[in-house]
């Protein structure tokens, strides 16, 4: 049977710098809400939301160091929320196409 090596110092380490790192953008959003960006805020929200997400994947759901079918797995998902996605904003993006109201 293989030993896993498995180090509680380096995990705990890990843990405490994703919180950190997770605090310090959580007052870049709060920080960047009081700033004024016009149609850029969202952008700015969206992008601080993500890397949150991204270092709560790697760490915390082990995809770092993990499994590659887990990678496979997380990426299937996501592509396949982005399908269910596209398609409401493919039809709300073309309704005007046409010039014609209710057509």
């Amino acid at each position: 049977m293989p030993k896993h090596s498995y180090n509680p110092q380096a995990a705990v380490r890990a843990y405490l710098t994703v919180f950190s790192c997770l605090m310090g953008f959580t007052a870049l959003t709060v920080a960047a809400a009081f700033v004024d960006l016009g149609p850029m805020n969202n952008v700015v929200a969206m992008a601080i939301a993500v890397t949150k997400a991204v270092l709560v994947a790697m760490i915390f759901m082990h995809l770092r160091g993990g499994s590659p079918l887990n990678v496979l797995w997380i990426s299937s998902g996501i592509f396949g929320f982005m399908i269910m996605l596209a398609f409401p904003l493919l039809d709300l993006l073309s309704r005007n196409i046409l010039g014609i109201p209710g057509k």
